[in-house]
């Protein structure tokens, strides 16, 4: 087991940072029209899941670790949709790369919110929380 110290330590806010910036690369093809429109919407909604997993893990308690992972847990959703709209409007051929993406987030954010409520009877502190090599490791 490793001992975390910042929000760095984490593969999901790795994988998260990722994501931002193959977000910005597809979105560079969208049109001028929605530059201030959905390229904002997409682009700061993929900003706001590793900014959340980031500020929750410098927050004092696990309780707003996991609040703060939860409102990640919604930006995912946000992003998924966002780019279903472009699919639509054929700004885009395809978002498998992405929709993958957006899956495995989702389910390492899952899996990171059950250990910290599991254990938050016992840790009061992010950087004090032990996570086991699995939340670590790449889920793919």
């Amino acid at each position: 087991m490793n001992p975390l110290k910042t929000h760095r330590d984490l593969d999901v806010w790795k994988v998260s940072m990722d994501l931002v910036i193959d977000l910005n690369m597809i979105t560079e093809t969208f049109p001028n029209a929605e530059r201030f429109g959905l390229v904002m919407q997409i682009r700061r909604a993929g900003v706001s899941i590793c900014s959340n997993i980031a500020e929750g893990a410098a927050r004092s308690h696990s309780k707003e670790f996991v609040h703060f992972l939860y409102i990640s847990l919604g930006s995912v959703s946000e992003v998924e949709t966002q780019l279903e709209i472009a699919l639509r409007l054929e700004y885009l051929k395809s978002t498998d790369t992405q929709k993958a993406a957006l899956d495995r987030i989702r389910r390492m954010l899952v899996g990171l919110i059950k250990h910290v409520t599991r254990h938050a009877s016992r840790v009061t502190k992010f950087s004090t929380l032990i996570v086991p090599p699995l939340i670590l490791c790449n889920l793919n």
